[in-house]
């Protein structure tokens, strides 16, 4: 939602060029940017968070890192968003969890109004998979194997959104598990060990043994270009189309000058060859989504929490 901002900053930003001469604009960044990811380095929204803060001190002139604080599932590193000024030097890197089964659960140290999107550019490439063997090639055929056999499923932890929709799907689809267990990895050797039959993971946790697995759905709200065979979950049961996205979020009362700085230059990073090499390499979903969209997404997505969580309680 766009809030109220003082007449002499209207009129400024609208006589101004993204990159203007307004005197927040212009002064911003006048420290080091700090974008906070809440979880340890290395996975895709650090990549390409990374990148953006590479751009942001190129376009600049100004330092930009990443600093990672994981933790709590989130919680720590969006908490430290939560303290920030809104001067937009501290930009979190969130996933949907953040504003969607963390508020559900009750126990994020923050509102859903304590920050406001400037743009999504992330979908996870989350699945469920299967070895190629499997007596079961789709989802209907794995619940119709479940009510007979016993079909162990491993996932990424109950507070995991992804982890919520498979069970809600599970549950809608009479799909039986004889047993779940989270895992800090899901990867080609939990299938190939044994350690589970069913696993949900990201696609790129799989790609090296891609040959060897079935995809049975995406949990996404669209079809994974690498695995164009499998549905989206929300082909399954449009009430559970929703993805795990990463977007950019600053402080609500962020002024728009600084936003449209930010802005400008994650717009540039995702659509950049060696960020669109990512989402190519790894099947995940990279764009943006502006501010309007975004907030009404999250808004949305947080409706569909508030009915899929209660599988979990």
């Amino acid at each position: 939602m766009k809030k109220i901002i003082k007449l002499c900053a209207i009129a400024a930003l609208s006589a101004a060029p993204l990159f203007g001469a307004t005197a927040q604009a212009a002064d911003y960044p006048n420290r080091p940017v700090k974008f906070v990811v809440p979880w340890p380095p290395g996975d895709l929204e650090d990549i390409l968070t990374r990148m953006i803060a590479e751009e942001m001190a190129s376009e600049t002139g100004k330092p930009a890192s990443v600093v990672n604080k994981p933790g709590g599932a989130g919680i720590v590193g969006a908490a430290d968003v939560a303290r920030a000024r809104n001067d937009g030097l501290t930009i979190g890197s969130f996933v949907a969890d953040i504003l969607t089964t963390h508020l559900h659960a009750g126990n994020a140290p923050y509102q859903k109004d304590t920050f406001e999107p400037v743009g999504i550019f992330l979908d996870y490439p989350f699945v469920l998979a299967v070895k190629a063997d499997a007596p079961y090639n789709n989802v209907a055929e794995l619940a119709k194997y479940s009510q007979q056999n016993k079909v162990s499923l491993g996932h990424f932890g109950y507070q995991a959104l992804p982890t919520a929709i498979t069970f809600k799907a599970a549950a809608k689809e009479n799909i039986k598990f004889s047993s779940d267990a989270a895992f800090d990895a899901l990867d080609c050797s939990t299938l190939a060990n044994g350690d589970a039959d069913v696993i949900n993971t990201t696609l790129q946790l799989i790609l090296p043994c891609l040959d060897d697995v079935k995809v049975l759905v995406s949990i996404t709200d669209q079809r994974i270009p690498l695995v164009p065979d499998a549905p989206a979950i929300g082909e399954l049961d449009a009430s559970l189309n929703i993805a795990l996205w990463n977007g950019l979020f600053v402080s609500k009362d962020t002024p728009q000058d600084v936003r449209d700085k930010i802005i400008a230059v994650a717009q540039e990073t995702v659509f950049s060859e060696r960020a669109q090499a990512v989402a190519a390499e790894t099947g995940a979903l990279v764009y943006w989504q502006n501010a309007d969209e975004s907030a009404a997404r999250v808004a949305n997505d947080i409706g569909t929490m508030a009915k899929i969580g209660s599988i979990l309680e």
